[in-house]
């Protein structure tokens, strides 16, 4: 092997390494998980899922404060396809995909599209306030430090090492996919088009 050749094929490996670093997102600390392999997601592609209709597990009922002190019950979004967002103010590839949510919320808000925020080891609210601010992000936030919230999930559907986490809920409140790491614009409505379509 020539030295061009290994060259290029060590930058290579260099570049999946990150790639797949990335593909982890923020996948460091600490809440527990509700993770685990028994998911019943189907592979899409690389950090993508959805789920058979058939299959899908309900979703739970999440209440609490959001960030800028509201209420918030996702009982009074029955009938709408909600997209939850998993993210902190701390983690990069979530300020990397807020443009994306934010684009993708404002098209779709017509068209009963719901999307919610989780926003989740932010000891206090005035990082996700300020996150929230600087990428006019228009959709409510619930405030879960501690992941509590998070833990309602059905196992296997979040994993709390990885931060960012987009979760797709259909319009009969079942789970109907997620996306892992962050989500661009294409991805969430290759995810939204064929759930919207049901």
């Amino acid at each position: 092997m020539s030295v061009s050749s290994h060259s290029r094929s060590v930058l290579f490996a260099a570049g999946t390494a990150v790639a797949a670093i990335a593909l982890s997102a923020c996948g460091t600390g600490g809440t527990s998980s509700s993770s685990g392999s028994d998911t019943n997601l189907v592979n899409a592609d690389a950090g993508a899922s959805l789920e058979k209709e058939g299959d899908r597990l309900k979703a739970p009922r999440l209440t609490g404060e959001t960030v800028d002190g509201k209420k918030l019950d996702t009982a009074d979004y029955r009938g709408k396809v909600i997209v939850f967002n998993v993210w902190g103010s701390w983690c990069g590839p979530c300020r990397a995909e807020a443009d994306h949510l934010v684009k993708v919320s404002n098209d779709l808000a017509d068209d009963g599209v719901q999307f919610i925020g989780i926003n989740t080891r932010d000891p206090q609210t005035s990082p996700a306030l300020a996150f929230e601010k600087n990428y006019k992000i228009p959709y409510p936030s619930l405030h879960d430090p501690a992941g509590k919230l998070l833990l309602r999930f059905p196992k296997g559907v979040f994993n709390a090492q990885t931060v960012p986490t987009t979760i797709f809920v259909d319009r009969k409140g079942r789970i109907a996919g997620r996306i892992i790491g962050g989500a661009s614009e294409e991805r969430l409505r290759g995810m939204l088009n064929p759930i919207l379509a049901e």
